[in-house]
């Protein structure tokens, strides 16, 4: 009984830990006074309508889903036929793409960021909005790339065979055995990058500068001219659009097995 308590307790405590943060910012994001305090001096949503109502907050957000929606559809497109080439396996040097397509999220952001804005500025495109939506798409495309590897290795290859056995071709297997399989983890790696995506700075931030604000850019220019709960709204708004996104894909798939928690025989 008491080690019961105990384990509650702990538990508890870690889980306010790591709560207390976004406590102290959704309490700001409500605050009736345009002012940082906490706890919140009265009651207000207006600054959740601010986000909306204000054109150049309404700019911004559009910035950043354009970037985030467009940025991860080219990851993922990128991910597949890699993903796929890697399953087959058709050469011994495969792998040498798979490592390539990992780099870019296993090296420091920062370094990351450096080696995109020298190579834009080099080729005279720095500051168009194109460039960031490439630069996230190969900053992010080892999301995908992981989750539709996941979802390759736990395809049953007898399924292939057999389909193979009945005349298909690699196309029609392709298109009516393995992507209704891999679906689930397609789904998982392109909300996995847009997410990311939507709430990635540093990247944006080295390829546009501020010639293009998205909403991470916005705050940080905002604090430049004084602190309103508007900046706190948004970051409540990017917490929930991803607890929306990542519970939507727990309740509608299989978390553990997309995260790689779980073997494709269900160990």
């Amino acid at each position: 009984m008491t080690a019961t308590f105990l384990r509650r307790l702990y538990f508890t405590v870690v889980a306010l830990f790591l709560a207390a943060p976004l406590i102290v910012v959704a309490g700001v994001s409500v605050n009736a006074r345009q002012e940082l305090t906490f706890p919140p001096k009265g009651f207000s949503l207006a600054w959740y309508g601010q986000i909306f109502a204000d054109p150049e907050w309404r700019l911004a957000l559009i910035h950043s889903v354009t970037l985030a929606v467009c940025s991860a559809a080219i990851a993922v497109a990128v991910a597949l036929p890699l993903a796929w080439f890697l399953w087959r396996r058709i050469a011994p040097w495969a792998n040498i793409f798979q490592v390539l397509g990992l780099a870019p999220f296993i090296l420091p952001p920062v370094i990351t960021a450096l080696g995109f804005l020298t190579f834009w500025a080099t080729v005279g495109l720095f500051g168009q909005f194109f460039t960031a939506i490439i630069s996230h798409a190969i900053f992010f495309v080892t999301l995908p790339l992981v989750t539709l590897s996941l979802g390759f290795a736990s395809i049953d290859r007898s399924l292939v065979e057999a389909a193979a056995t009945m005349g298909a071709d690699d196309r029609t297997v392709l298109k009516t055995v393995v992507l209704p399989l891999i679906l689930p983890y397609l789904v998982s790696g392109y909300a996995f990058a847009f997410v990311l995506s939507l709430n990635e700075y540093i990247v944006a931030y080295m390829t546009i500068g501020f010639t293009t604000e998205t909403l991470p850019i916005k705050i940080f220019n905002a604090l430049r001219y004084g602190y309103t709960p508007t900046m706190a709204s948004v970051s409540v708004f990017f917490v929930a659009v991803a607890a929306l996104v990542f519970g939507s894909i727990a309740r509608f798939g299989d978390i553990r097995r997309l995260l790689g928690a779980m073997s494709s025989d269900g160990n």
